[in-house]
């Protein structure tokens, strides 16, 4: 009789153990869908904002500022900043590609000159391979199963199969790349700091005197100061941008959707959407390098 008792316990616990799980991971998944459709109609309120006319008050810009709000229980948070903030891997100028994968990938000049060659024949409609370049003979000897694709970037991912390109390098220099901003030059009020470390003939202390400068003049709504450097690799504001949104519910559960939109002239589909993907959840700061330091440990997605 007692171990006909003490199975029965156990039955039971586990019986219990179980639909607690059940219930706590449909609660959890609850949270997850109300924050995702936070997170998406935060990007869609962005968007709308960005194309309110500009003579209005209050206008929100892409500029990289902080937009927070609640939607019932839910804390949303906001950001966008114009593509031309980041280097074009198809338009983007030769020495502000060096520049990023030397000062920020860690490359020396060499290997940063040998990549840069590497991108360009792999863009480029020709199979003529540049001085420290590579085409199909290049990537046979590498037994590569491809070969460059003679046009055009379509993604940023597609720039990690060219020769010379790492995992730990694209890792430190990925984020500051684009395919969408068609531009030579990178626009200096919204671009990173990795991007502004980027240009030639700029240091590190520039740089952060610039971008101490340029927070005390959108926070008092003041116009933006100008790095010198910057001005021969100019651009300005692009109608496509980098929208991150963060959606948390109160017990903690957060979703971020990074997206990338192009204001559209059809009033059918005011905004077209070249990328929409599930972001993570608290990017680390970036180190005195201008390189991003390890992860603290903290709550990402759930």
């Amino acid at each position: 009789m007692l171990w006909l008792t003490i199975l029965l316990t156990v039955i039971a616990s586990s019986f219990a153990f179980s639909m607690r799980s059940e219930a706590l991971s449909a609660r959890n998944a609850l949270s997850l869908a109300q924050a995702r459709a936070a997170a998406d109609g935060a990007v869609e309120r962005m968007a709308f904002e960005l194309q309110r006319p500009r003579n209005l008050p209050e206008v929100w810009n892409a500029d990289g500022q902080l937009r927070a709000w609640q939607d019932g229980d839910i804390a949303i948070v906001v950001s966008a900043v114009d593509e031309a903030a980041k280097i074009d891997l198809n338009a983007g100028a030769e020495p502000l590609l060096k520049g990023l994968f030397t000062v920020v990938g860690g490359l020396d000049d060499e290997a940063g000159q040998r990549l840069v060659d590497a991108i360009v024949d792999w863009r480029d409609a020709d199979e003529l391979r540049r001085p420290n370049g590579a085409e199909a003979p290049e990537y046979r000897a590498a037994n590569r199963s491809y070969r460059p694709s003679n046009s055009p970037f379509e993604t940023v991912g597609e720039v990690q199969r060219v020769l010379g390109m790492t995992p730990a390098l694209f890792a430190r220099i990925g984020g500051q790349l684009t395919v969408y901003s068609r531009q030579p030059g990178v626009n200096s009020a919204t671009a990173s700091r990795a991007v502004l470390l980027s240009i030639p003939g700029v240091n590190a202390e520039q740089v952060d005197a610039f971008l101490a400068l340029r927070q005390e003049a959108l926070q008092g709504k003041q116009p933006l100061p100008l790095l010198p450097q910057a001005q021969v690799f100019r651009a300005g504001t692009v109608p496509v941008w980098a929208i991150r949104a963060e959606a948390r519910a109160p017990d903690g559960v957060t979703f971020v959707r990074d997206a990338v939109l192009r204001a559209s002239t059809n009033p059918m589909q005011p905004v077209v959407a070249y990328s929409w993907q599930d972001g993570v959840l608290s990017s680390p700061p970036e180190t005195s390098a201008g390189i991003p330091a390890p992860p603290s440990n903290g709550t990402g997605n759930r």
